[in-house]
């Protein structure tokens, strides 16, 4: 793939997002929740963890944190036991406990869809604003993880890997309606195909739209090998 126009890639991006829409239709959050409380704490738990780690400890946790002021109300040690198995899990529970307190004394105990106001909870980074924001229909984003952030620079959207760099870029080359779909795609796509270290190149769906970069020949797994990553 040779020199490519701002608009050139702005198609090609858009050609991406088709192929990976019409090749998983399906794609939405992993991680199961009920209410905006639920979604914020999960996406605070799946920092450095996976999603199905976070689908097995949050049901007991929600059962006995039910609402913002449950959690108000407790201590971090209290909170600690449900999600122990979690990574950094004393800061989380930490951060939780503190997000909830100010959700309570600021927003009436509800979970605000402003990004802005989610990055000024404890604990709650621009990533995680993002994604919540994008899953409650509040402010637009395209919020970066590893995986997006991977494949970002792998399909040559970006040359920059600090997650706020590269969304910017993304935003540039796609129309905002499309964020929130693009971002889960992305991360499904990373999940599933286009794997840190060995992606799955014979059988990617946009593998004729992707110059590879950063990808070695000989890291390129074969069809027939795949394997799900969360």
């Amino acid at each position: 793939m040779g020199r490519e126009s701002t608009e050139a890639r702005r198609q090609r991006a858009v050609k991406v997002l088709d192929l990976l829409e019409k090749e998983m239709p399906d794609a939405r959050i992993e991680l199961d929740h009920r209410t905006p409380l639920e979604l914020l704490v999960a996406v605070i738990l799946s920092a450095q963890c996976t999603d199905k780690r976070v689908n097995l400890v949050t049901p007991a946790l929600f059962q006995r944190f039910p609402d913002a002021r449950a959690y108000a109300e407790a201590q971090p040690q209290d909170v600690e036991p449900y999600i122990q198995t979690c990574g950094l899990y004393r800061a989380k529970a930490k951060n939780i406990v503190a997000a909830a307190k100010a959700l309570v004394l600021e927003h009436g105990a509800e979970v605000p869809r402003s990004r802005e106001a989610l990055e000024r909870l404890p604990g709650v980074g621009h990533k995680t604003a993002g994604v919540v924001c994008i899953h409650l229909g509040g402010d637009t984003a395209f919020p970066v993880d590893t995986h997006v952030n991977r494949l970002a620079n792998r399909l040559g959207f970006t040359r920059h890997h600090h997650p706020d760099k590269v969304e910017e870029d993304l935003q540039a080359l796609l129309p905002s309606e499309r964020w929130m779909m693009g971002h889960q795609l992305l991360v499904w796509h990373g999940r599933r195909t286009c794997f840190a270290r060995s992606p799955e190149c014979e059988r990617c769906a946009v593998a004729g739209l992707c110059p590879k970069l950063g990808v070695e020949k000989a890291k390129v797994r074969p069809t027939g090998a795949s394997r799900a990553r969360s």
